[in-house]
């Protein structure tokens, strides 16, 4: 039987995690980086944040999911059910199909906005619009029982797309904006 130790540097505790949402988070991220220089940003492994970012993403996902439903049935004068957000015959009928894409599609730009707010970096966009629509898939397999039909999977294929290309976009004017050398204090180096 094979075992694994972790070194005395990396070793998590139950303090080191409690630190890292603490006022001492630099210390805790200067213990457990690991040691790469050249980058701008400190990569560290963060279960518990990355699961937190997962299921806060997921949570507002739904919950403006349901404020879609609610604003577009009421201005189309549609009945309002979960069953549109998880019912795979909702997509087929035809009075349903045009205002499912439109929750579907504002929900996409809503879930970009949360990525872009939440989780904050370019790279992981890709993951995080993937993650929700896997979580999603597999909400709607067990509340169905069957395998999604075919406008489903082309339905949620372009809305991850459009949550990735929007989030990433955010993403990038976030991280290029200028970075301000002078905030109201005396400058420590004259440019």
């Amino acid at each position: 039987m094979r075992t694994f130790h972790f070194p005395t540097t990396m070793s998590i505790s139950l303090w080191s995690i409690l630190n890292r949402f603490g006022a001492d988070k630099a210390a805790s991220y200067s213990r457990l980086s690991t040691g790469n220089t050249g980058h701008f940003r400190i990569t560290v492994w963060d279960p518990v944040l990355i699961v937190a970012q997962i299921i806060s993403v997921q949570c507002l996902y739904y919950f403006t999911m349901c404020v879609w439903i609610t604003v577009i049935s009421y201005i189309v004068g549609t009945s309002r059910s979960l069953d549109v957000i998880f019912q795979f015959k909702e997509l087929s009928t035809v009075s349903g199909e045009k205002f499912v894409i439109a929750v579907f599609g504002l929900n996409a730009l809503s879930g970009a906005t949360f990525i872009w707010r939440i989780v904050e970096r370019y790279r992981l966009c890709l993951d995080f619009s993937c993650t929700i629509h896997i979580i999603h898939l597999v909400a709607c397999i067990w509340y169905n029982g069957t395998l999604p039909t075919s406008f489903w999977w082309v339905l949620n294929a372009v809305c991850a797309a459009i949550t990735c290309m929007c989030a990433e976009f955010l993403c990038m004017r976030t991280e290029l904006n200028a970075i301000p050398v002078n905030t109201g204090q005396n400058p420590k180096v004259d440019l």
